[in-house]
């Protein structure tokens, strides 16, 4: 009877043990070092899991690991998670996976262990086909591990690949993210940063002032708005931590688990064959005076809410994840109200990066066009406009979901083409009675084709006038690609909604067998 009673209490004793240790692996290794994050104006790691996943949806995994290396005083410090907590939750109660890096311990620094709990969640996340957010905020590489924690970065890397296309990923920089580590974040599908915190470059400033005497602070090298707006790294820059990770959440809601999957579908209130009266006042009929597309989006999308990836950066061209009649939709859009929409080299990475995003994850692609053509230039020429502008080109040509093009006002030359135009593989092609298809301009076109006779006649202003007019209503007419039967119907730009819904609701079983390749061979 003692035996049984010794045995009892010996488990009663291992349980409260097992109580303990999981309160202090929750609390962290103390309460100066959770002052020192919280003095920086960042959160700690398991208050930003609880504001990304669902309440109490949180399950740790290898919360009681420790690293296992020596020498250089590390023997002595072997706090439990290594400085990154792994798991998985859900959002609106659907599973995500996450990892997040804790400041407090060893600066977040990737050592053996650390690198191995991330490699762990990762190829959880793959075999259950559910979305991957890491939450980054690290010091790089643990310099007293050497060289297995650069072996670590590696296994996080051919992993990112691994699972690119697949399910969908998502970096949150929250705080530093130098070196080798910035490259994860590059190979995700999303980059969130937060202004003030956050800080992602290869090289810091001091290397950057020593080699090459350049002056800059971390913020302006590698800051949340730097690559929001100027490099393009950053999806989107956030004042504070809390409205950061509630876009996340917007965004995993938007987005399917895997790509076997479709993105999630929510019934909508907005009716399908609401009339966007709206749009006729919205848009000039003249081709040269600007406007918002974004409020284009407002009018026609579901309750006007639209997600914008990269809102600061290129921003000729919208890239935005929206609902019509409850299902996602990807739209690309020229914007008359920068650069008059042209496109430019910025422009083209950004949308095809998107419309490879879209296409991977069975995202439908809807194209709103209002373009003058690709931007002249010098700076453009040799920065190689051509094959920036052909990624994009390859990324519509390569995309088998349903594709939609609507052409509002002009859509003048190659960039006509790019813009998901029916010759390069648009299910539907739907105009406007505004629609200016053509080579180029009528006065660009006119002053090519009547150089001679315009520079013999005795009042050439009046001859050139006379001849775009010629051109414009020969060539230039808004029914002239409709009689061709490259714009499948010229509509009411009140009916653009329900048109738009009706294509995509037909489109929705659309079937794209590809070749046999391994894959294909993008331009760079």
């Amino acid at each position: 009877m003692s035996i049984v009673d010794d045995s009892e209490a010996n488990v009663r004793r291992r349980v409260a043990e097992l109580a303990g240790i999981r309160e202090k692996v929750r609390r962290g290794p103390g309460a100066r070092a959770t002052e020192a994050q919280l003095a920086k104006g960042k959160l700690t790691v398991r208050e930003r899991i609880g504001l990304l996943l669902d309440e109490g949806s949180f399950t740790e995994i290898e919360g009681l690991r420790r690293h296992r290396a020596t020498g250089f005083g590390l023997e002595d410090k072997r706090p439990y998670t290594d400085g990154v907590v792994t798991g998985w939750g859900t959002v609106y109660g659907r599973t995500v996976f996450v990892y997040a890096h804790d400041f407090r311990i060893f600066g977040g620094a990737l050592g053996e262990a650390h690198a191995s709990k991330i490699h762990k969640v990762m190829d959880l996340a793959e075999a259950a086909g559910a979305p991957l957010v890491g939450l980054c905020d690290g010091a790089g590489a643990r310099i007293q591990e050497g060289v297995t924690a650069l072996a670590g970065y590696g296994g996080i890397f051919r992993r990112n690949v691994r699972n690119s296309g697949v399910i969908p990923q998502i970096s949150v920089v929250l705080g530093p993210c130098a070196g080798g580590a910035a490259y994860s974040p590059a190979l995700t599908d999303f980059v969130f940063m937060v202004r003030g915190t956050a800080q992602m470059f290869i090289t810091g400033p001091d290397v950057v002032q020593a080699v090459t005497g350049e002056e800059i602070t971390h913020e302006a090298l590698g800051g949340a708005d730097a690559h929001a707006g100027v490099s393009g790294v950053a999806s989107g820059a956030y004042a504070d931590e809390e409205s950061c990770l509630d876009d996340v959440r917007y965004l995993l809601s938007l987005l399917p688990s895997n790509n076997r999957e479709l993105p999630p579908h929510e019934p909508s209130s907005d009716p399908a064959d609401r009339r966007t009266e709206r749009l006729l006042d919205l848009v000039p009929a003249d081709p040269s005076r600007a406007y918002d597309m974004r409020r284009v989006l407002e009018e026609v999308v579901d309750d006007g809410e639209f997600f914008e990836i990269q809102p600061a950066w290129a921003t000729n061209v919208i890239c935005a994840l929206t609902r019509l009649d409850g299902h996602v939709v990807g739209v690309v859009a020229n914007q008359p109200a920068s650069l008059a929409g042209v496109l430019d080299i910025d422009a083209a990475q950004k949308a095809s990066r998107f419309v490879q995003t879209c296409d991977a994850f069975s995202i439908p692609l809807v194209t709103l066009v209002d373009v003058p053509g690709f931007l002249p230039g010098v700076a453009q020429e040799h920065g190689g406009i051509i094959r920036h502008g052909a990624k994009l080109l390859y990324a519509y040509c390569d995309a088998t979901v349903p594709r939609v093009q609507l052409i509002l006002r002009k859509a003048y030359g190659g960039a006509y083409i790019v813009m998901d135009s029916r010759s390069i593989g648009a299910d539907v092609s739907l105009a406007w009675p505004t629609n200016e298809i053509a080579v180029m301009g009528a006065e660009g076109a006119a002053n090519v084709i009547f150089r001679r006779e315009i520079a013999a006649a005795e009042d050439p202003d009046a001859v050139r006038a006379q001849k775009v007019k010629e051109y414009r209503n020969e060539l230039m007419h808004p029914y002239y690609a409709a009689e061709r039967g490259l714009v499948d119907d010229v509509i009411d730009p009140a009916e653009t909604r329900s048109r738009l819904i009706g294509a995509l609701a037909m489109l929705r079983s659309k079937d794209a067998p590809v070749p046999s390749r391994k894959h294909g061979n993008p331009p760079q």
